[in-house]
């Protein structure tokens, strides 16, 4: 659904700021009020890397007003493959001096303010301060995680965006959203110590064009909310897979919304210790694991089909005709996939401790 904008537009554009955005004030729907939303508006950019660098490109090419890139790494020549917002002469250079330098070479009214610092739970606040919308591109869960905490506390939206080997997601998580719009935030697609321990990028690589198109995405959606043209992935996980050129939409709700009918509405979904998934796939069970690649390129189950979370919760009948035991990492997804499987008329049971439960036994028992 259309969302209000988030922010009162400038009383005017100077001429040559008028002259470099021509092409967005003729878009129908948009015009010159939306470009002077745009200069209005403070992002707050998280990572200045993979998906940071091509949102900073985009919005300072768009003529957002001001920019704050957080971000306390600096250069290394393994970066240029995908952080396109660098040189071979950044090289050893913090990367948020890459955005100071590119968004005024864009831009002369963008305004950057460069953040060299790690972003914690214990800054998070101070730095998103002030913020109209935030963008995460960071690539750990822990700064996701701290980022999440800190814009739900502030009460402002976060476009949120991952991507690693062939995949990607992008939404919008909001806990204080206008009267009408779903209230999400990032538990609710990835439960607390639902996530486990996430490879890097140098671990299992990334293409580099897929955090190109990913970051337009971002600056995309932080423009739509700026504005109020368009709607929001608000509410919406979009998939993208590379490899097959192909996109995906699944719905995301709050756990509390989605979990309610379950325990009134829907028996209990069995939950199997290692001996007992043993014993149901050597009766026909089909073990399904719903993590995601990243998570999977580290090891599976042998015999274990690989369907990510949110591909499942598309379309349950992928899982078969069942019965089918759930595995993730710790249990919280699998038992939201099975509770849908169950839903779709699939038995469905989950692994209980997930994947890491698994391995603990199979260590005592080695």
């Amino acid at each position: 659904m259309p969302l209000p904008p988030l922010v009162e537009p400038v009383d005017s554009l100077a001429d040559g700021e008028r002259v470099r955005t021509a092409r967005h004030r003729a878009l129908a729907g948009f015009g010159d009020v939306a470009q002077r939303r745009l200069a209005a508006a403070h992002v707050v950019v998280v990572g200045a890397g993979g998906l940071g660098s091509p949102t900073v490109l985009a919005l300072a090419s768009a003529g957002v007003g001001a920019l704050s890139v957080i971000d306390d790494d600096i250069v290394e020549l393994s970066n240029l493959q995908r952080q396109v917002m660098h040189r071979v002469a950044d090289v050893g250079a913090p990367k948020v001096d890459s955005a100071v330098r590119v968004a005024a070479e864009l831009s002369p009214t963008t305004v950057v303010h460069a953040l060299r610092e790690r972003l914690t739970g214990d800054n998070a606040e101070r730095l998103l301060a002030g913020a109209d919308l935030v963008i995460d591109g960071s690539d750990t869960f822990q700064t996701r995680d701290a980022v999440a905490a800190a814009t739900e506390h502030l009460g402002v939206p976060l476009v949120w965006g991952v991507v690693q080997e062939f995949h990607a997601q992008v939404t919008v998580f909001w806990t204080n959203p206008p009267a009408g719009a779903p209230a999400v935030r990032l538990a609710d697609l990835y439960p607390s110590d639902t996530v486990g321990d996430v490879p890097t990028c140098a671990q299992v690589g990334v293409l580099g064009s897929l955090c190109l198109q990913v970051g337009g995405l971002l600056a995309t959606e932080a423009i739509k909310l700026i504005t109020g043209v368009g709607e929001p992935l608000l509410g919406r996980v979009l998939l993208v897979d590379a490899l097959r050129g192909r996109f995906d939409e699944v719905p995301l709700r709050t756990a509390v919304a989605t979990r309610a009918p379950m325990s009134t509405d829907s028996p209990a979904v069995p939950h199997l210790d290692t001996a007992a998934v043993h014993a149901a796939v050597d009766a026909g069970a089909t073990l399904i694991d719903v993590r995601e690649p990243s998570e999977t390129a580290t090891g599976v189950i042998p015999g274990s089909i690989e369907v990510p979370l949110a591909t499942l919760l598309t379309d349950p009948h992928r899982a078969g005709a069942g019965p089918v035991v759930v595995v993730c990492q710790v249990g919280a997804r699998a038992l939201r996939a099975a509770t849908a499987l169950r839903a779709s008329g699939i038995d469905a049971s989950v692994l209980a401790g997930g994947i890491e439960a698994w391995r603990r036994d199979a260590q005592v028992t080695a």
